[in-house]
């Protein structure tokens, strides 16, 4: 039997860490919010506001901004490293499976911002706010799909973080456009050179971490000084690593540093974040103002109408008008549910409303994305309950006739819980569907099925 390839593989990886990181990062929010709403107020408060590191290069900053500017560029280059791999050998190399995720992920982009502007229009702040609800947060909505989505097919799996890989460059692209005010040409001179040296040592085969690590230290405090959001730096970094295997090496350095890097990120730089970002007070009066102003109100619909109308309709138009094709085996009731899970917009979400919020209007920003994503995965749950037990079920549902735009096995099963055959039940525990597909093997299942 042969290995499982090695994109494939990486993506299980990454999947099962994600995960892992995604309950970690619920209970950093439970936690954080529990101390912000109890007789430990003060003290949550004066840790986060607490000031540290030299006033040279403006690094004096509180512990709640060393998490939002330090830790999250860990998380960011991770980030860039997942999706410099899938745009060169993961599930977007290739165009006709990226289609559908990058439409997905632009809908759901578009309509959140959309709504939040229409809802919020005139109100002070908006100019900005518009762009929190426009994040995915792929570690908690993972999260949610592992623990209650354990029957539904593979596809939506990747089909999820496929979609999220291009968020997250969208959320990039925004917090770099939107958020920067000033710059400074200097310190941007030095940032660039010193990422042309990272790039010029990755093309010369250079492994060693005494210059890397320094290099990333410049990079990241010559973005942080030109006025960039930091967080940029870890996306640039990770962009710039090589990806592919040279003959004879056994792994190429984003997966090496994926490897090293994404147990830090996902257990430990994310939750910290969520610590110090999520402590907001959730007592009547403050939700009283959370419930009757605009911003809070754009935020709420447009993460769960937003994400949801976005994702799930620019997904069946595109399909419909044959840009892309419906993942195989997912049916749009999964899609539905995947769609619900895409409106849960934590980290990145949160992160937005700091940079575009400040003082009791940031509080009650971050108070309607925490609402709004647990709603979203309440929601997204109880779909990917019935769904598994759908898939699960051995007599067909139907899900309305098949459509142009769909892959073959999905239009042959467009009901999406996939009637039973024999064969067909084999193929998603991860045997050869023999009728499909004649000549292949059960390694090229396993390898389907990223197990």
């Amino acid at each position: 039997m042969t290995s499982p390839s090695r994109p494939v593989s990486e993506f299980a990886r990454y999947l099962r860490t994600e995960t892992v990181g995604g309950m970690l990062l619920l209970g950093a929010a439970a936690v954080a919010l529990i101390m912000a709403n109890s007789p430990l107020t003060e003290f949550y408060e004066t840790v986060r506001e607490f000031h540290i590191g030299p006033e040279l290069l403006h690094l004096n900053l509180s512990v709640g901004d060393w998490a939002k500017d330090g830790l999250l560029a860990l998380f960011f280059f991770v980030v860039g490293l997942e999706l410099k791999r899938e745009l060169v050998v993961g599930e977007l190399s290739s165009l006709k499976a990226a289609a559908l995720p990058i439409i997905a992920a632009l809908g759901g982009m578009v309509a959140p911002a959309l709504i939040a502007v229409a809802i919020g229009w005139g109100e002070p702040g908006i100019e900005k706010a518009w762009a929190i609800p426009v994040a995915t947060d792929i570690a908690f909505a993972l999260g949610v799909l592992a623990l209650t989505g354990s029957g539904m097919p593979s596809s939506a799996r990747v089909f999820l973080l496929s979609l999220a890989v291009v968020d997250d460059l969208g959320a990039i692209l925004v917090i770099a456009l939107v958020f920067t005010s000033s710059f400074d040409l200097i310190a941007g001179a030095v940032a660039i050179a010193a990422m042309g040296l990272y790039a010029f040592l990755q093309h010369k085969r250079v492994r060693t971490s005494w210059l890397y690590v320094p290099l990333a230290v410049i990079v990241w405090v010559a973005v942080h000084s030109a006025g960039i959001h930091a967080t940029i730096a870890g996306v640039a970094l990770g962009l710039l690593t090589r990806v592919r295997n040279d003959p004879g090496e056994h792994e190429s350095p984003s997966v090496r540093l994926e490897h090293r890097l994404q147990p830090w990120s996902a257990g430990l730089a994310v939750p910290l974040f969520a610590l110090f970002a999520a402590g907001v007070p959730v007592h009547g009066e403050a939700l009283r103002d959370v419930f009757s102003n605009p911003i809070p109100h754009a935020i709420m619909f447009g993460l769960i109408a937003g994400k949801l109308i976005g994702i799930f309709g620019t997904s069946a138009l595109a399909v419909k008008l044959k840009w892309a094709v419906r993942p195989r085996n997912l049916a749009w009731r999964d899609m539905v549910a995947v769609s619900m899970l895409g409106a849960v917009g934590f980290t990145v979400s949160l992160l937005i409303a700091e940079l575009a919020l400040e003082g009791q209007a940031a509080q009650e920003a971050k108070a309607a994305v925490l609402i709004a994503s647990a709603f979203a995965a309440l929601v997204a749950a109880l779909m990917m309950i019935k769904r598994s037990r759908a898939h699960g079920d051995d007599d067909p549902v139907d899900d309305g006739p098949p459509e142009s735009g769909e892959e073959p096995d999905s239009a042959a099963n467009s009901a999406g819980d996939t009637p039973e055959r024999p064969d067909d039940q084999g193929t998603r525990d991860g045997a050869p569907d023999s009728q499909d597909k004649p000549g292949s093997t059960a390694s090229d299942s396993v390898d389907r099925s990223g197990h």
